[in-house]
């Protein structure tokens, strides 16, 4: 596996390249009226990706439900501990009675 030294490097080079690139095109064009593409360019690749993300941002806010209020899941929490706690006295009880029946049922084996 390529480690992440080699894969940073490779897009610390790719960034310069294009950064000379931009500015090369931007500042120097070599064909006329090739730096206002460029810049035309740029700025819709701007405008797509920022209104983009805030388009992506406004649709999961209005399709995402709300989340329930803090008291209600306290509630179901507080259930769930009234379950667990009843589950548990049930288990104690039917181990005293295992252990009652047994008890009972060695002591009759002895007599």
């Amino acid at each position: 596996m390529v480690s992440d030294k080699v894969i940073g490097s490779g897009l610390l080079i790719i960034s310069i390249i294009v950064i000379i690139a931009y500015i090369w095109l931007v500042f120097f064009p070599p064909i006329a009226d090739l730096d206002w593409l460029v810049i035309k360019l740029t700025n819709v690749v701007i405008i797509l990706v920022v209104f983009g993300i805030l388009g992506w941002i406004g649709y999961t806010l209005a399709t995402t439900p709300p989340p329930k209020p803090i008291e209600e899941i306290e509630k179901e929490v507080e259930e769930e501990l009234k379950k667990l706690e009843k589950e548990k006295e049930e288990e104690k009880i039917e181990e005293e009675q295992t252990s009652t029946k047994e008890t009972t049922e060695t002591g009759k084996e002895e007599g």
